[in-house]
């Protein structure tokens, strides 16, 4: 069982609310959402694993067990190709759960017309696989927010 923690702080969502629909559909997979405060933050990683992916607006970690958990720094933000992210961490590292990867402003990415929610996909599972009893919920970066596999 990997104990999956909050890459921000922020409010907890479901994925069905997001605005973006292969997100809300969980066509990536499974997970939740976060709505995190208008300020600079330093978004986290939500498990300990390898860095599989690397972009300044999203993060692929694998954990131990094999899951890929995503986690994607607000909506349409690829348009923005990096600018107003600051990666910290590169790709192939080896990170632990609430290592710091992307320093980012989601008050910028609202200022500029997207939607700053945060999302955190465990990829390729089932939609409703994810089992998360905080949403609604205020969480702290680093606060675990669900668990998943066996």
């Amino acid at each position: 069982m990997i104990e999956v923690v909050a890459p921000c702080a922020g409010q907890v969502g479901k994925l069905a609310d997001v605005a973006d629909p292969v997100f809300a559909a969980e066509m990536v997979g499974s997970g939740i959402s976060i709505d995190p405060p208008r300020e600079p933050i330093t978004a986290v990683a939500p498990v300990a694993g390898t860095v599989v992916k690397a972009h300044p607006h999203a993060m692929a970690i694998q954990a131990a067990d094999g899951s890929g958990v995503l986690v994607h720094l607000g909506l349409d933000t690829v348009q923005l190709h990096g600018e107003g992210f600051e990666v910290l961490i590169q790709e192939k590292a080896q990170v632990r759960s609430g290592e710091p990867l992307v320093r980012w402003n989601p008050a910028e990415v609202e200022a500029g017309g997207r939607d700053p929610m945060v999302l955190l996909c465990v990829l390729d599972t089932a939609p409703g696989a994810v089992h998360c009893e905080r949403i609604g919920e205020q969480v702290s970066s680093g606060e675990a927010v669900f668990t998943w596999g066996d």
